[in-house]
């Protein structure tokens, strides 16, 4: 007989041991279930459910009547597809196969498409901003088992409903900017008003499907969201087609590089028109995006240039308020100025000197040795010469952005006296408009203070916000109302004097004044002027009253080809002068832009 096996000692042991490892689990099911409880719940409820933010409608974007649309949003649909769902391989080719068809792909998209249906994902996007009509053909495929595993989802588009002055393009699409996929506004008034025209987004709670869609009957609204504020420009949409259409058509005459232009309230600093050509079709961004991004870009704010003999204006500022000159100071004009011991010389267009001439005849001949002169002469020394023009310049807004409320404003490029002193050539460059970087707009605005009695306004594209209007003030007094008097007279003798600006700036039954530019353009790669291309600027008023401006319009010819280029002649089929005046007579006689009469500011009545 064998012996027993058993032991009350073995016995004990094990007792002790599934004791002890009872208590070890009892421990470990309590820490789990007491201790880590709300965290292990977390865990197993980011798994199962999901977090949504949808964007809320986004804001309208009106002209100034508040009645015609340039921007909204329509609700159209994407495809989605759960390729994972679909089995085999081969039926997911199949269906791949039909897509193609259906939305008629070729080449690199076809293959695209096919390469995601046949993934192993649980959910991708195959294609964004369906129309009503392809969307109803998938619907029909689907019916008819053609294909499956696909999803049609809302998807909010952001549209430009009008066509601009311009082939290819939407109107006022540089001022307006466009609304990328993620809801993001890129440049413009959609990228400068973002937040306000966005609004806040819709948050919901929910359990998610296979998909990591939300089921329905689980989705627990967090927060509701506030829809976009529309916006009301003060940009008038008829006055901002003709303006494209005449920039179209200067531009395909002269052959030029761009052609822009911007019209101006001088007195509120609205901006009632603005444009650029070559421009985009904003509803097609994606394929400017690919060929040629830098249409995005808004000449009016974003580029600086040499604007050349508009800056005399500026000369003849500091030159009045200093006294050392008056409008019939006599000055002589010689063919070369020599600077600086003899090193450096200015010269004018024509390579002749004019002789003795008044100030006011000098500005409007636009003689650059007389302007050299005049800068040269404002203070004891170059140095002071040099900080009182160059402090006329930041006065008037140059050098920094105007803080016009459009997206990618730059400041211009000055040079400070203070920092690196100026040569004599330096001084008398800047005089005539060399050796700066402007931009369209801030001449405008400058422009706008010289007439409107002194006062530098500030700049603005949006009226209202919502039903709220903006109150947006004016920076300040720059100049003298009895000198702002005196720069109106001076820009009417530029155009009444010289008369190939008379025979093509003036309007019957208008009072006209302004001033030309016509600058060089520096080649940064061959490190010389461009042979037979140059910048042309007009900036200047027209008025209903002699002396009492209702609009500036500031016009940029950006690389225009001369057809006749002789010295001190530089034609093209259409110059800016004559561009300017085909703008300011679409502007002053459009319909709603003006009132009925024009209340001019005391200081200019009080000086007429």
């Amino acid at each position: 007989m064998l012996g027993r096996t058993d032991s009350r000692r073995r016995l004990l042991f094990l007792l002790v041991t599934f004791a002890v490892v009872g208590a070890a689990l009892v421990t470990r099911l309590a820490y789990w279930q007491v201790s880590q409880r709300d965290r292990l719940a977390d865990a197993a409820l980011s798994q199962t459910t999901m977090r949504l933010e949808s964007p809320s409608r986004r804001g309208d974007i009106y002209d100034r009547s508040g009645t015609v649309v340039l921007a909204t949003t329509v609700e159209r649909e994407r495809l989605a597809a759960i390729p994972s769902a679909v089995k085999p391989v081969e039926r997911r080719r199949e269906v791949a196969a039909k897509l193609v068809s259906i939305l008629g792909l070729q080449g690199d998209d076809a293959k695209t498409l096919t390469d995601r249906m046949t993934s192993e994902n649980k959910y991708i996007v195959l294609a964004h901003a369906l129309d009503t009509a392809t969307a109803d053909r998938i619907r029909a495929a689907s019916t008819a088992k053609e294909i499956e595993g696909v999803i049609l989802e809302p998807e909010p588009v952001r549209v430009y409903p009008h066509e601009g002055g311009g082939p290819e393009t939407t109107l006022a699409a540089q001022l307006l900017g466009f609304v990328n996929r993620d809801g993001q506004g890129q440049y413009g008034v959609e990228q400068f008003y973002q937040d306000q025209l966005n609004g806040s987004p819709r948050v919901i709670h929910a359990q998610k499907d296979i998909a990591a869609r939300a089921v329905p009957d689980t989705i627990v609204v967090e927060d509701p969201g506030t829809p976009g504020a529309d916006l009301r420009l003060t940009i008038d949409a008829g006055l901002q087609l003709a303006l494209e259409q005449e920039l179209l058509a200067a531009w395909a005459a002269d052959k030029a590089q761009s052609v822009s232009a911007v019209v101006m309230d001088p007195y509120t600093g609205e901006i009632l028109a603005e444009a650029s050509y070559p421009s985009y079709d904003a509803n097609d961004y994606r394929a400017i995006a690919d060929s040629d991004p830098s249409r995005f870009i808004d000449p009016i704010v974003s580029s600086v240039y040499e604007p050349g003999s508009v800056f005399k204006m500026l000369t003849a500022i500091a030159g009045l308020e200093t006294k050392t000159v008056t409008t019939s100071t006599e000055l002589k004009d010689v063919a070369k100025l020599t600077l600086d011991g003899g090193r450096t010389h200015v010269d004018d267009a024509d390579h002749k000197g004019k002789g003795w001439m008044k100030f006011e005849d000098a500005i409007a001949w636009s003689r650059n040795v007389v302007a050299a002169k005049v800068a040269l002469a404002l203070g004891n020394t170059t140095r002071s010469s040099s900080a009182i023009l160059h402090e006329v310049w930041t006065r008037m807004g140059f050098g920094s952005p105007t803080g016009v409320d459009l997206a990618g404003e730059v400041g211009g490029i000055l040079h400070d006296p203070t920092i690196q002193p100026w040569r004599q050539i330096d001084l008398a460059n800047g005089a005539f408009g060399q050796g700066v970087a402007v931009t369209p707009l801030q001449l405008a605005t400058a422009y706008s203070a010289m007439v409107n009695g002194g006062t530098l306004i500030q700049p603005h594209v949006v009226k209202a916000i919502g039903s709220q209007e903006r109150e947006v003030p004016a920076k300040g007094q720059v100049i003298d109302p009895k000198l702002s008097t005196t720069l109106i007279g001076m820009m009417n003798h530029v155009v009444s004097t010289v008369p190939f600006y008379r025979d093509r700036t003036l309007i019957k039954g208008y009072d006209v004044g302004g001033k030309t530019g016509t600058a060089q353009i520096w080649d940064v790669k061959k490190h010389a002027w461009k042979h037979n291309l140059f910048n042309y600027s007009f900036i200047g008023y027209i008025a209903r009253e002699k002396g009492i401006p209702d609009l500036v319009v500031a016009v940029k010819i950006n690389e225009g080809h001369p057809t006749i280029a002789r010295i001190g002649q530089l034609e093209m089929p259409v110059m800016s002068f004559e561009l300017f005046r085909r703008i300011a007579y679409d502007a002053i006689t459009r319909p709603g832009i003006l009132p009925e009469r024009r209340a001019p500011t005391d200081a200019v009545v009080a000086n007429r």
